[in-house]
């Protein structure tokens, strides 16, 4: 089976120049990295996972930390109701009291910047990004 057909980008067979080895080389570094592995994308809502921004449409917005994780850990689980337990361990860990209402007031800095019909709550159990 050859290179190619093995699943590889590029082959070259043995002996090889050198000179054409670094052109290939060069070629691929030239050639602009898919963004797409850094972005988690629900609707037109996209989260950059490099620069800590978020694009709702066509407003381009930056994220506190918590900001980010919440809206990480909501647009990895788009449509799914996480409740404030969940939020809560996984934007703040362990250490907070779990009868705070820190998850509420973030939910609502986060709908001031992304949109307050994307997160909708779901009484008595907690919160899901809307698709």
């Amino acid at each position: 089976m050859g290179g190619l057909e093995s699943g590889a980008d590029d082959y070259m067979s043995k002996p090889f120049a050198f000179d054409e080895l670094l052109a290939r080389v060069r070629l691929r570094l030239r050639r602009e990295e898919p963004l797409d592995g850094f972005l988690l994308r629900v609707g037109d809502l996209v989260l950059d996972l490099r620069t800590r921004r978020v694009r709702a449409g066509n407003r381009v917005t930056d994220l506190s930390s918590r900001e980010f994780a919440l809206a990480e850990i909501l647009m990895r689980n788009p449509d799914r109701v996480l409740s404030r337990e969940q939020l809560l361990s996984h934007v703040w860990g362990f250490d907070y009291d779990p009868g705070s209402n820190i998850v509420d007031v973030y939910v609502r800095y986060l709908r001031r910047k992304i949109g307050a019909e994307r997160v909708q709550t779901v009484r008595g159990v907690g919160y899901r990004l809307r698709v």
